[in-house]
């Protein structure tokens, strides 16, 4: 990456307008076409410098206000294997192994969001039927402070 890579990494990880030219503002500041804009994001998502670029959906302000960290007790030996599963939830959104901490036995994460608790709750159970993983917790959000991306 070069200097105008990490300028337009920059100048678009806070969101790109939605118009006919998302770019141009863009194009202006940095002194390239919009053109070579598309092109250079295009390389860096081809390089694995930027995973995607996607749209980000406020889920509380279309009502998905039920959110709970789901920590299971997993086998280390299936983790992998289990993993996989819980994260081919539709619900689930975040699905991380993490090392276990003294007087932690949880080892997998996963983030599940839906309109309720009891919804979360039933998704919980799903992924516990699945699986055969019957140690789990849910631990409920009560506030949200912030919530970004990776920032540059």
């Amino acid at each position: 990456m070069d200097e105008i890579d990490e300028r337009i990494i920059i100048l678009t990880q806070n969101g790109i307008p939605i118009k006919s030219s998302p770019f141009s503002d863009i194009a202006k500041e940095i002194g390239i076409s919009e053109q070579e804009i598309v092109h250079r994001l295009e390389r860096m998502i081809s390089r694995g410098n930027i995973r995607r670029i996607g749209a980000s959906i406020g889920h509380r302000d279309i009502g998905i206000i039920a959110n709970a960290m789901c920590v299971w007790n997993v086998p280390d030996e299936k983790a992998e294997d289990i993993g996989i599963i819980m994260a081919s939830f539709p619900e689930v959104t975040h699905c991380y192994q993490r090392p276990r901490a003294p007087g932690w036995d949880f080892n997998l994460f996963t983030m599940v969001h839906s309109y309720t608790r009891e919804d979360c709750e039933e998704v919980a159970a799903r992924i516990s039927r699945t699986t055969g993983i019957s140690e789990y917790k849910l631990l409920f959000s009560d506030r949200e402070f912030k919530k970004t991306g990776v920032r540059l």
